[in-house]
């Protein structure tokens, strides 16, 4: 993978989204002839409803940053729906005849959408999150986790490799997994905090969430 930016310690910022969804989209371009319709790795979705999905959440946290006043009770009220039973409730969707080409040009212009939303709002505005009302940074990290683990989704699905910088998945387990473990390997960690690996002497996580409010 390309090298990575800013310290472990920094905050999450726009750099890290967009560094993470250039990362991904070069890792998924290399499965641009693979089987999209296959399971994306553990989850009951296909590779392209995982890449839909992925698209949609980069947008809808922008979409809560967006208003002058973001609600701070509620999601931006935008109609959800899902295409099939069991597949992702999305706002956003991408055309078919597009191609996983098509698809990936979504998954960027999303991603630009919160990296922009996240570079220009302020650091005191406060939006709606369901696991806490957030920052801009709390956006941009839960941004980057989506990435990061439905990439790896896809890429198991695509049978293509994918592993992320460390420093990238540090910043992230940092701002929203508090009590994750700090002396295992970066990567590992960001996947059992997110129910998808084993680290040693855990136990693989049935249920997880993340803490998204800011720590005033």
């Amino acid at each position: 993978m390309a090298d990575d930016h800013g310290s472990a310690t920094s905050p999450v910022t726009a750099e890290d989204v967009q560094h993470a969804v250039r990362l991904a989209l070069a890792t998924l371009r290399g499965g641009l002839g693979g089987d999209w319709d296959a399971k994306a790795g553990t989850l009951e979705w296909t590779c392209w409803e995982t890449a839909e999905h992925l698209a949609d959440d980069l947008f809808a946290y922008a979409a809560q940053l967006g208003p002058e006043r973001p609600p701070l009770d509620r999601e931006v009220p935008f109609d959800w729906a899902a295409r099939r039973a069991g597949g992702p409730a999305n706002v956003t969707f991408a055309d078919r005849t597009a191609g996983p080409a098509g698809l990936l040009t979504v998954l960027e212009s999303c991603g630009a959408m919160l990296t922009a939303l996240v570079r220009t709002t302020p650091p005191d505005v406060r939006a709606y999150h369901g696991y806490g009302v957030s920052d801009a940074e709390g956006f941009a990290a839960m941004g980057t986790v989506e990435t990061l683990v439905h990439t790896h989704d896809i890429a198991a699905g695509l049978g293509v490799p994918w592993t992320p910088p460390a420093g990238l998945c540090d910043r992230a387990l940092a701002r929203l997994f508090p009590d994750a473990p700090t002396d295992t390997d970066r990567w590992a960690t960001l996947l059992w905090a997110t129910g998808r690996g084993e680290l040693p002497g855990r136990e693989r996580l049935e249920s997880w969430r993340w803490y998204g409010a800011v720590r005033e």
